[in-house]
């Protein structure tokens, strides 16, 4: 068995999640990262590889209980134990209440907020049983207020907000460390350049969040000394309007 110390990323997309696999994995961590495609991850997985770590890609639907005990029962055996869990999906689907349907509502729900809890839950039940690790969830202004057109996606984020606050206040006396990161402002991505190119012209000036810089301040919680813990911290461009 592998005894290095791993870290879980479920969500690992081509940003965010990616930089924080990527930033861990520099300080020699394993990097397990997951989305529903394994195949998307491959790049990811490649890089990492290619710049001397070590990471490993799993296909995994975070909205299935059996699929998230199987995963994480397969990564703590095979590989390592799992030091460092960071919750990384999003759903940011807008659209008016007089027009949501119940099958989105409960589906952006059902990604961005019951996927945390299940995932969140297994990793848990491993690192009390060390007394040590880090949870740390990706959220959103979404998750402080609700703005109009976003009922969905707000109601999804204060749910996961509060997961993590309930879990910080149970587990911390067990010295678990978790944290809450509100990542207010466009990232760079190929989303944003593509659709909203107005604020991407803006990256030039610091004018949207660079993933690496997101993933090193995931990084800094997760080094802090737990006489100094920090519970949840915001991440915004110093343009931004809040």
């Amino acid at each position: 068995m592998n005894n290095k110390k791993i870290v879980l990323v479920v969500g690992a997309g081509d940003a965010t999640g990616g930089a924080i696999a990527r930033r861990f994995a520099q300080e020699g961590f394993v990097a397990c990262v997951t989305r529903r495609s394994a195949d998307k991850l491959e790049p990811l997985v490649n890089d990492i590889r290619a710049q001397g770590g070590e990471a490993h890609g799993f296909a995994c639907d975070a909205r299935k209980e059996d699929d998230v005990i199987a995963l994480i029962e397969q990564i703590e055996t095979q590989l390592g134990p799992i030091e460092a869990f960071v919750f990384n999906i999003g759903a940011n689907v807008p659209c008016s209440i007089l027009e949501e349907t119940a099958r989105k509502y409960f589906k952006i729900w059902e990604m961005a907020c019951f996927s945390g809890f299940l995932n969140a839950r297994e990793v848990a039940k491993r690192m009390v049983k060390r007394q040590r690790g880090t949870i740390l969830f990706t959220g959103a202004t979404a998750g402080l207020r609700g703005a109009s057109g976003f009922a969905a996606f707000a109601g999804a984020k204060h749910g996961i907000r509060a997961l993590a606050q309930s879990m910080a206040r149970e587990l911390g006396p067990m010295n678990i460390h978790v944290a809450h990161v509100v990542v207010d402002g466009a990232i760079d991505t190929d989303f944003i350049r593509n659709n909203f190119p107005e604020k991407y012209a803006t990256k030039d000036e610091d004018g949207i969040l660079d993933p690496g810089h997101i993933a090193e301040n995931y990084w800094y919680l997760h080094t802090q000394p737990r006489d100094a813990w920090t519970f949840e911290l915001d991440l915004r461009p110093w343009s931004e309007r809040w």
